[in-house]
């Protein structure tokens, strides 16, 4: 059985050597920072430690965060998967094990879809084990679960589906992913993909095919259930929030075409197929060779697929040119719904063409067999050098887990300032307002997607005086300000001042007022305040301890 299924168990030996640094390090292996330690991680802790967790919808808040103003809506409704694994597990097992279930299931399903729906000349097995390997081990979103990295598996279930392929298998696919899924940061775009292939075949092949149609409903109606939170405060929050003070798009159509191309060669950091490299050398050569030798009719999944793709890069470019601004001025779902997120679907469908280049050279002949052996391996080598513990730790050169989040020296912090962490409220300056969340503090800043349009306007007074120092903050936070932190101008949108920066603040320009109003008692300042008794704010005590990636200078507003 080994020697039969050899190439599989290579293919399935590398994943686990690829996850296996988050489970031997734990806290401390190095993890993306952006998007996922800075918010969506100390979200699930903080949702889970609040007692609003099951709340009914409406009727709560988080009062760890932005001064309790954040609805508990906001947050992953009590039936995503990711929030379970946080709830039995500590944070680094909680992520390295949400890693390996979204990489096996992504190996399972690229493979099972090439297989069945792309390839299906039993010749190219082996090959298919190493893209849909190549696949699996992209750098993802890490709280989007199998958000782009389980459409494989979806659409091979849906598949079966569409051509009366009848199987427990594709029930329990389509019950299950909902659960483990993001409906807004993937599957939405998704379903409207597969809605569009029901489509065709009533309008061209004239099927309604039935069973298909209530499949895809069934699986859209499991997300909007799963998803409720997010459905009621999309529609029915009768509060303003931050999402309607959105600024409008002005990209020309000049840089319209130069986003879309950049998003077709580099990908968006949410979503990263690594394509760029190998992958899209491969299917521009397959498809020039294609066009060659004419045989455009034979190839013409190969062709179809790679102008879909394209497209998919070019509407998201051009959704924020500024010829939508008349429409998404009047339609306020335009204006607070990203539904340029359809590039959510290339990573899959990038994979796809590369299984289907890599088989046609392999008809080719000897050396065309060893061009396509060579790029599996290459690709292999990209996905592998963006392994997070190579990535972030020696290239980024970011903190660990448990540096970033500092427990020990934040516990000190804790112990010195002596009272309840709920009776005050702390500010962070030069570092994430998560670490202080994650560590118990109760904040009056914060990162999160929707909050009331009145806290972001109250915290604006804080920061008004940095803010005029620099356009970009103002841009920055006036037209988006999920990012409701406490900027400086000296520091820019930089959020990461370990211990060992020189930095300093030497003229800080904050309404302490307008902090105290909103409950601020502290200021946790990654860097030294040289006008801090100025600003009266007086210098408590600077916390340094070796496990940690920060040096905390502690301030206190006096009033």
């Amino acid at each position: 059985m080994i020697k039969k299924h050899k190439w599989l168990f290579i293919a399935i030996l590398l994943l686990m050597i690829y996850v296996a640094p988050l489970f031997i390090l734990g806290g401390n292996s190095h993890v993306r920072i952006h998007d996922n330690l800075d918010s969506n991680v100390t979200w699930y802790k903080m949702v889970l430690n609040s007692g609003e967790y099951t709340a009914k919808v409406g009727t709560a808040t988080i009062d760890q965060i932005m001064g309790g103003s954040v609805s508990r809506d906001v947050f992953d409704s009590e039936f995503v998967g990711i929030d379970w694994l946080y709830f039995f597990f500590s944070t680094p097992i909680a992520f390295a094990i949400s890693q390996l279930i979204t990489r096996v299931f992504a190996f399972l399903g690229l493979f099972l879809w090439a297989r069945d729906y792309l390839i299906k000349d039993k010749k190219y097995i082996a090959p298919l084990y190493f893209v849909s390997l190549a696949f699996a081990l992209t750098p993802y979103w890490p709280s989007g679960m199998l958000s782009t990295l389980g459409m494989p598996l979806a659409l091979w279930a849906f598949l079966n589906i569409r051509n009366h392929k009848r199987s427990i298998w594709n029930v329990v696919i389509l019950t299950l992913l909902p659960f483990y899924s993001s409906l807004i940061l993937g599957f939405c775009f998704f379903l409207v993909m597969v809605g569009f292939i029901w489509l065709f075949d009533l309008f061209k092949k004239k099927q309604v095919n039935i069973r298909f149609l209530l499949s895809i409903l069934y699986m859209g109606i499991l997300y909007m259930g799963v998803n409720y939170r997010f459905i009621y405060m999309l529609f029915f929050n009768p509060e303003p929030d931050s999402r309607s003070d959105f600024g409008l798009n002005h990209l020309s159509v000049g840089r319209s075409i130069k986003l879309s191309l950049k998003n077709f060669v580099n990908g968006h950091t949410h979503d990263q197929s690594l394509a760029g490299f190998v992958i899209l050398p491969t299917i521009l050569f397959v498809f020039i060779l294609i066009l060659l030798r004419r045989e455009w009719k034979k190839e013409k999944l190969f062709l179809w697929m790679f102008i879909f793709t394209l497209f998919l890069s070019f509407w998201y470019g051009f959704w924020w040119f500024d010829g939508w601004n008349p429409i998404k001025e009047h339609v306020q779902i335009i204006r607070t719904f990203n539904f340029s997120r359809f590039h959510f679907l290339q990573p899959f469908l990038f994979y796809g063409l590369f299984a289907l280049a890599v088989v046609y050279l392999l008809k080719m002949g000897i050396w065309w067999k060893k061009l396509a052996y060579v790029v599996i391996a290459l690709q292999l080598l990209v996905v592998f050098s963006y392994n997070p513990e190579l990535y972030y730790h020696y290239q980024v050169g970011a903190p660990s887990i448990n540096q970033f989040y500092a427990t020990e020296q934040f516990e000190a912090i804790k112990k010195y300032i002596g009272k309840p962490q709920s009776s005050y409220r702390v500010g962070s300056i030069g570092l994430h307002p998560s670490i202080s969340q994650e560590n118990g503090f109760y904040t009056v800043d914060g990162y999160v997607n929707s909050y009331p349009l009145t806290y972001k306007r109250e915290f604006r007074k804080i920061i008004a005086g940095e803010l005029e120092k620099s356009h970009t903050l103002e841009d920055y936070y006036d037209n988006w300000g999920n990012r409701c932190y406490l900027f400086s101008a000296e520091l820019g949108k930089n959020y990461a001042f370990g211990k060992t920066s020189k930095k300093h603040i030497e003229h800080l320009d904050f309404n302490l007022k307008a902090f105290r109003s909103l409950g601020g008692e502290y200021i946790l300042s990654a860097v030294p305040i040289d006008n801090a008794s100025e600003q009266n704010l007086k210098f408590e005590k600077a916390f340094n301890n070796k496990q940690s990636y920060w040096k905390i200078y502690l301030y206190k507003v006096t009033s």
